[in-house]
């Protein structure tokens, strides 16, 4: 008996030690990664290097093999790998004893002053084993910058363009606060980053291409600087009060205004002033029961252009609403969509509605849409919408209106539209029905600050010079 608990001491011993020393091959070993993203959140002001790592850790009680640790940029890269002392950008076949971690390192260097640079640099490390295959994502800043991550706006602000403005997780301008943006200024916004207005936001951009404001996405790389929904948008919310945008140009976002309720105070709650609203996925303007005043504003290629629902008050004056279906928007809703209500569990919310687009232009082309101008009542609330003099696609007009002077069903003639370079040019050709037909709304000059005539205007925010 006391030979055979030897016998079985020493095959425990045995098999244990036999464990150890062999591989584990199943798809769901315990493997512990201990980060998901490494962000090096430094503003680079001169040339900057720094560090950071993680573990790749064996839970098992077995040996685990990597068949692959890969830099996925390669030797391109602006990162470099170091793993447990060795560097390079792809090692195959790394063992890792059992209950043991292995040490990645990453470094990043970069200059800021290469002006081609992203401002922020994406790379990632993949990780192979067992037929699995796992992703630690690399973030840093490529440019230097002013880099905000969760800015709130407490007191009155102002922002200058000495740098451009990064925006990380939030922006929020808190009730009664107002940030002022002054000409030139270039906003560059995160993907999980939306721009929530509580207080006041004032745009003071001017009619040169350097002096106007910029809101776009932070990927300024191929070929993610062309993709709609690359950042949240800009969101007015219930209290915000007294917003003006002059000669901003807001690309590339989910929904780029979303305006909310109505103006606390006798103003409009938004003012647009030669604003170009452009690629946002879901919605150009998207306003609930809200007031916005919109002069030579050119709203082109959303998936929505501009949505007014359940009532409010509106005036868009030598507008131009504009989408072709591309190979980032597909065109399968009206550019304009008005009406006096919303649907709350199948029962229409009604509100007043005061609306008037005069001036304007309203197109669209290679969707699935006929009419592009969709007015809906419900109720018996105040519903007054007026189109005064203007340029429609359309096979009627629609219900419920007032209209005067528009001219349906002929193209525009735009000056040049090409949807595979992605090449938009919404001014006027000289042989375009929106050539003086327009009617004096006092607007003395168009979207580029050129002089409109005192006598008949074009129709939309490009007066033909």
């Amino acid at each position: 008996m006391k030979t055979l608990g030897i016998l079985t001491i020493s095959f425990l011993i045995l098999f244990s030690s036999c464990r150890k020393d062999s591989f584990i091959t199943s798809g769901d070993a315990r493997v512990t990664i201990t980060a998901d993203t490494l962000k090096y959140d430094t503003v680079f002001v001169t040339a900057g290097s720094t560090y950071r790592s993680f573990k790749i850790i064996n839970e098992n009680n077995q040996k685990l093999r990597l068949s692959s640790l890969k830099l996925m940029g390669g030797a391109g890269s602006v990162y470099k790998m170091n793993v447990d002392g060795t560097p390079g950008t792809q090692f195959n076949n790394i063992e890792i004893e059992a209950d043991d971690s292995l040490y990645v390192f990453v470094q990043v260097n970069v200059n800021p002053t290469a002006a081609p640079l992203p401002f922020i640099l994406r790379d990632s490390i993949e990780i192979s084993y067992n037929g699995n295959n796992r992703l630690v994502q690399l973030e840093a800043w490529g440019q230097n910058a002013h880099f905000f991550r969760d800015k709130v706006v407490t007191t009155n602000e102002v922002w200058n363009n000495d740098l451009p403005y990064v925006i990380l997780g939030s922006l929020l301008i808190n009730t009664n606060q107002t940030l002022t943006i002054n000409k030139g200024c270039r906003i560059y916004v995160h993907a999980d980053a939306p721009i929530v207005v509580n207080g006041t936001l004032t745009v003071n951009g001017l009619k040169d291409t350097t002096d106007r404001v910029y809101f776009q996405g932070d990927r300024l790389d191929e070929p993610y600087k062309d993709y709609p929904a690359s950042w949240p948008g800009i969101f007015l919310q219930a209290g915000s009060k007294d917003n003006v945008f002059n000669y901003a140009v807001i690309k590339n976002a989910y929904q780029a205004v979303g305006v909310q309720d109505p103006s606390p105070n006798a103003n409009p709650k938004l003012v647009l002033n030669e604003c170009i609203i452009d690629n946002a996925f879901d919605a150009g303007i998207i306003s609930l029961n809200s007031s916005v005043r919109a002069r030579n504003c050119l709203i082109s290629n959303c998936g929505k252009n501009v949505f007014l629902a359940k009532g409010g008050d509106y005036q868009f004056t030598h507008c131009t609403v504009v989408t072709y279906a591309n190979r980032f928007i597909d065109h399968r809703e009206p550019v304009l969509v008005v009406s006096n209500f919303i649907s709350v569990n199948n029962n229409p919310v009604t509100a007043n509605l005061n609306a008037v687009f005069r001036n304007c232009i309203f197109w669209g082309e290679n969707g699935l849409v006929d009419n592009e101008v969709l007015v809906a009542k419900s109720g018996t609330t105040t519903f007054n919408v007026n189109f005064d003099y203007g340029l429609w696609k359309m096979q009627a007009a629609p219900a419920n209106i007032t209209s005067t002077q528009m001219i349906n069903n002929q193209h525009p003639q735009f000056d040049s539209v090409n949807t595979s370079r992605n090449y938009y040019d919404f001014r006027l050709k000289a042989t375009s029905p929106a050539i003086n037909k327009g009617i004096n709304a006092g607007v003395s000059t168009d979207l580029d600050g050129k002089l409109r005539p005192v006598g008949l205007p074009d129709l939309g925010s490009f007066e033909k010079q």
